[in-house]
């Protein structure tokens, strides 16, 4: 059989780790073809020498049976292959449409035709069902949108060749129906499809094939009907996964967290983002916020933990208001959703990562000069017990780790320091199912301890699942605090969306 794009013996070594180890992979045109691996198993680092972003040691990459050589990005766009990366590589103060077309303006005698791009791309949005605001500031759309964005920056390059990096790593559950549709009906097109994913779910209901990778090396690839998820994750981890989990019997304690009344209105036009809302979270208990994406969580948990300003109400840490604490005088934990941004120093080492809380502890310093043999053997510690994979140990500078080792590195920083607070916002989004198995157990081990957690997910799996409380916010109010077994997924999905309420205790 001729496929469309081969891959053969692809070798790729990184300084002290060889992050493709002798990988056969091959695409048939017009299907989905999924690449399943761990965190750190290398199929960005796959995929980045199929765009052009990196060069092989050894192997050969073949289209429609012959060989050609990918040296750089424009290589690759030649060759009608395009790619979504993970982390979008887009202009947020630009417009959608001078987005799309950057790299590749409609010019005749030296101007611009905007007029035809923009008829172009109209016409590639209304094909593909994918509805844009071309004229937007791509800063100010959704991350769903932005997506959508990249998808049709492809399209409009006439790309047949089409690489989704971790697609909906970022997405609600309704934006990834939503482009799981679009894929579905641009392979229908013709268009071939290599889908990079960690979420079983998705293989199971949108992919033809899978390539699984373990460890860089291929472990193999199958039919995606012929086999369960079961199979998938042991050849994924090399053990079998535990998908129900089970947690000890809740010991509510004391009141950890409470809020009072809180308000967060937006500075430019004064809508309440968060209104009035009240809560705790005690010692001994997991609760999670539920909700679709943008009512609220975000600004909530900023509030709590200092970053953004509140207009009203009271905060309240055991005993201690921290209303209007600085973020330093706190003593909460906090996995952000953004790690970038909010998470990591991206060009500083591991190591300095994992100690920008409390480097200025008396572990850490003396005299204010850092005492780098404790924070070295401090970070290496952590890095065995989570299991971060980076190429120079903790001296890998973080920009260049994957996204899953970089949340392994916030979890593993914020879950080591001595708080009785624990905010988690999506702490599983791009780890694999063993990294969330183990993840979902820390936070239950940080429960068991008398700690409390708060969580903000939107896997509704997760929150039914390791919560012991589900607060619902729709709107900025909490219209639900409802016990995890005694709703239905449908009820919860009621509620999420408005349709169901009730007064929240």
């Amino acid at each position: 059989m001729e496929f469309i794009i081969e891959m053969n013996g692809i070798t790729k070594v990184f300084p002290g780790v060889i992050a493709n180890d002798n990988i056969t992979l091959q695409l048939k045109k017009g299907e989905i073809h999924a690449l399943l691996g761990e965190n750190g198993a290398g199929k960005s680092t796959l995929m980045s020498i199929l765009f052009g972003l990196y060069k092989c040691e050894k192997g050969t990459i073949k289209k429609n049976g012959k060989e050609v050589f990918i040296n750089e990005p424009n290589d690759a766009k030649k060759h009608g292959i395009g790619m979504v990366h993970q982390h979008f590589k887009l202009v947020h103060n630009l417009s959608v449409l001078e987005n799309i077309i950057l790299g590749a303006e409609p010019v005749k005698h030296g101007i611009l035709k905007y007029e035809n791009a923009k008829n172009q791309i109209i016409e590639l949005s209304t094909r593909y069902k994918l509805d844009i605001d071309i004229n937007a500031l791509v800063g100010g759309i959704t991350v769903g949108m932005q997506q959508r964005v990249e998808i049709i920056k492809m399209l409009y390059r006439e790309n047949e060749i089409l690489i989704f990096d971790e697609p909906t790593a970022v997405l609600t559950p309704q934006e990834t129906d939503e482009l799981m549709r679009i894929m579905k009906n641009l392979a229908a097109e013709g268009k071939s499809i290599l889908f990079i994913t960690h979420k079983l779910d998705e293989i199971k209901k949108i992919a033809n094939r899978c390539t699984v990778l373990r460890k860089g090396k291929c472990a193999g690839t199958v039919d995606v009907a012929s086999v369960s998820k079961e199979e998938l994750s042991e050849m994924m981890v090399g053990r079998k996964i535990n998908f129900s989990f089970k947690k000890n019997k809740k010991k509510k304690g004391k009141t950890i967290l409470k809020a009072e009344n809180l308000t967060v209105k937006n500075q430019h036009h004064g809508k309440a983002l968060v209104d009035n809302a009240s809560f705790e979270v005690c010692s001994g208990e997991i609760v999670c916020i539920a909700g679709i994406d943008g009512n609220g969580q975000q600004e909530l948990v900023l509030a709590l933990a200092g970053m953004i300003k509140i207009n009203s109400g009271r905060i309240f840490l055991g005993e201690n208001e921290i209303t209007h604490k600085d973020i330093s005088s706190r003593a909460l934990a906090h996995i952000p959703e953004d790690r970038h941004k909010h998470g990591l120093v991206l060009d500083y080492n591991l190591a300095f990562n994992l100690v920008l809380q409390n480097y200025n502890s008396m572990k850490f310093q003396n005299n204010g000069f850092l005492k780098f043999n404790e924070i070295y053997k401090f970070a290496e510690n952590l890095t065995d017990d989570f299991d971060i994979r980076c190429a120079n140990g903790v001296k890998t500078i973080v920009r260049g780790m994957s996204g899953g080792n970089q949340q392994k590195a916030i979890i593993a920083r914020e879950i080591s320091r001595e708080c009785d607070f624990l905010m988690a916002v999506q702490p599983t989004r791009g780890l694999d199912v063993g990294a969330c198995e183990y993840i979902h157990k820390q936070l239950a081990v940080q429960r068991d301890m008398g700690k409390g957690v708060l969580l903000v997910s939107f896997e509704l799996d997760e929150v039914m699942d390791i919560s012991d409380r589900i607060l619902v916010m729709y709107e900025g109010k909490i219209v639900a605090d409802i016990n995890p077994k005694e709703v239905t997924y449908k009820e919860l999905g009621l509620y999420m969306s408005g349709a169901l309420t009730q007064n929240a205790a």
